[in-house]
């Protein structure tokens, strides 16, 4: 969430940059005057409860001199203005807690090298690799929902018997190579980023952290029993992995990755196209996410755009990268890329990574923080992170990419040592 006293000291800066997102900003001036609200409240709260310190001293030494019908009446008026604390410091909680209910709600700040603009229309393309539309030939032009069912390699029936449309079955070769771009995700940043194995079902916190919710809980998988979420991505489990601990500067970039399946209800996904691998609720992704200091994010956010992009451009795809503008951004983003692969067959340019920059928004949620090298306090770190690769629409532009006229499918020479064969 964004820093209540930044909204307190610098209104009208907040609510520029907010304007930049082009979203309503009422909730932001609710916030400043429930704030206002708050610290009033407080400030009386407090003022009343030195009041009824005082007379309970004032009892004290009344009934010490034996006065004991005036400290009988000092000792009513504490009591009525102890009531009158109890009844101001409700108040002033139920305040904080609506305040903090609302900046669960409000976006992140966009950086201010954020491009403007409305929508995803507004995005630029910041630059594309190997890609020449005139040079993929007709059978690189059938999409991977038709020739990867009739080999086997795909089977979209069956998964939808078990679990329901939009969920997918790879088989065989399909599988295998599925099996082996998770490994080559691992391994090629294995030289920086720890591997993790964490949960893939957390607490409603640990998903608050990332700010999953409360927003964009119709789009997750909930199982009420147990009050545990199946994550979307594993940026969620380790957002959360070092809350409520403070790290050392030295410890600092923090690097870690993860693979763990995904799970995703897409709830908005009505009218997109959900052919095939385009669009489905379960997949397998690579993860590689950072903590860092402010100082060190910006380099932190192009190191992990460098890592997803050489991966698909070691697999052999055409791909661009887009620059999300300000009305665009997710609502935790500071500053993002996406990363998309063109896909022939599909003809689509599919988004395979988001690379982004979440200033100290998901760690003040998560309560993330560093204690500077010479200092006593601590400060709130930045978080970034982005896929390394993600399955299911790499899947599908890499067999579309690759597919030869005779039907079978070249493998790029980076996925050959883990499926000990050339071609499917």
């Amino acid at each position: 969430m964004i820093d209540l006293r930044l909204v307190r000291t610098d209104y009208d800066a907040v609510a520029a940059a907010m304007a930049r997102r082009r979203i309503d900003l009422s909730e932001l001036e609710q916030v400043a005057a429930l704030d206002e609200r708050h610290r009033h409240l407080t400030t009386e709260r407090d003022a009343m409860r030195h009041e009824v310190k005082e007379l309970s001293q004032q009892v004290g030494q009344l009934k010490r001199d034996g006065r004991d019908a005036e400290a009988d009446t000092a000792a009513a008026e504490s009591r009525k203005r102890g009531d009158q604390a109890k009844a101001l410091a409700a108040e002033a909680d139920a305040v904080a807690a609506e305040i903090h209910d609302l900046l669960l709600h409000i976006p992140n700040l966009p950086a201010p090298d954020a491009p403007d603009g409305a929508d995803e229309g507004d995005n630029p393309v910041l630059r594309v690799q190997n890609f020449d539309p005139d040079s993929y030939g007709e059978h690189q032009r059938v999409p991977h929902w038709e020739f990867a069912v009739e080999a086997g390699w795909l089977d979209m029936e069956r998964a939808a018997k078990l679990s329901g449309s939009m969920f997918a079955m790879l088989r065989g070769p399909g599988a295998s190579l599925a099996r082996a771009m998770v490994q080559f995700g691992l391994d090629r940043n294995a030289d920086r980023y720890e591997e993790i194995r964490p949960p893939t079902l957390v607490h409603s916190q640990v998903m608050v952290s990332t700010g999953q919710l409360p927003k964009f809980a119709d789009d997750a998988y909930w199982l009420e029993r147990d009050d545990l979420w199946a994550i979307p991505t594993a940026e969620v489990p380790l957002t959360s992995l070092a809350s409520g601990e403070i790290l050392d500067e030295a410890d600092l970039p923090m690097r870690m990755m993860a693979y763990t399946p995904c799970y995703r209800r897409e709830a908005g996904a009505a009218g997109r196209d959900t052919r095939g691998l385009l669009r489905v609720h379960e997949f397998d992704k690579v993860e590689i996410l950072a903590y860092a200091t402010p100082e060190q994010a910006p380099a932190a956010h192009a190191e992990i755009l460098e890592r997803a992009e050489a991966a698909v451009a070691e697999l052999g795809l055409a791909y661009r990268i887009v620059d999300i503008c300000t009305g665009d951004l997710g609502q935790a983003h500071h500053r993002s890329w996406d990363l998309e692969v063109y896909a022939p067959g599909a003809d689509q340019w599919l988004e395979v990574s988001s690379v982004s920059w979440y200033s100290d928004y998901q760690a003040r949620r998560a309560n993330l923080r560093y204690r500077p090298e010479g200092e006593k306090g601590t400060r709130i770190l930045h978080t970034l992170n982005g896929s390394a690769l993600a399955v299911p629409r790499v899947w599908a532009a890499l067999v579309e990419t690759h597919r030869q006229p005779d039907g079978s499918v070249v493998i790029p020479e980076a996925l050959r040592p883990y499926l000990g064969r050339d071609v499917l």
